[in-house]
């Protein structure tokens, strides 16, 4: 159990599909826990495993106080939709509305390889997707239409943890006793 440094927009990882879980062994547990830890002093409202670096379909999430994990997802999506703010750990200090079916339906397993469903509306249902897109190698700004991606990419090249050669940088994240615990996804 412990923070994991989060990867950041320009890591090759993020754009990597990942491998479904085989093994729902002791690493497995291990890596759920981190997830977890990481994600809670983020603070964000979901983590995926590419974006501490490892390539399997793992997330976690922590919307309206219930966390929870997910193995290997599946997704089943509402036809009807929400448009809201999305921000990602993978992306300090970007938080930009991305469209996003408003429910979902998640087949999965959980840790010790018990089937799970999770059904979700609203945020749940975008944290939801948005994590299965890090699965996928797909960022949220991919899923914006092309003048708010055109915001979104320059926001990016002028964030002070975006290294000049395209390269992130490590970014210093302070976080304040007087914080308002915005999450991002």
């Amino acid at each position: 159990m412990a923070v994991q440094p989060i990867r950041l927009f320009g890591d090759p990882v993020l754009r990597r599909p990942a491998v479904e879980v085989v093994d729902f062994d002791k690493e497995l547990r291990r890596l759920v826990e981190d997830l977890t830890d990481t994600m809670l002093a983020a603070p964000g409202a979901g983590l995926a495993a590419p974006q501490i670096g490892v390539g399997l379909r793992v997330f976690t999430w922590n919307v309206d106080g219930q966390v929870g994990h997910l193995v290997n997802p599946t997704l089943t999506l509402s036809g009807d939709t929400q448009d809201g703010p999305e921000g990602c750990l993978s992306i300090p200090g970007l938080t930009i509305d991305c469209l996003r079916a408003r429910s979902v339906v998640a087949h999965g397993f959980d840790m010790h390889g018990e089937p799970v469903v999770i059904q979700g509306d609203d945020y749940l249902a975008r944290a939801i997707q948005h994590e299965t897109d890090h699965l996928d190698g797909v960022l949220f700004v991919d899923r914006l239409d092309a003048e708010a991606r055109k915001t979104a990419m320059k926001a990016i090249r002028e964030a002070e943890w975006f290294g000049l050669d395209g390269a992130p940088r490590t970014p210093t994240i302070k976080l304040s006793p007087h914080s308002t615990g915005g999450k991002a996804i």
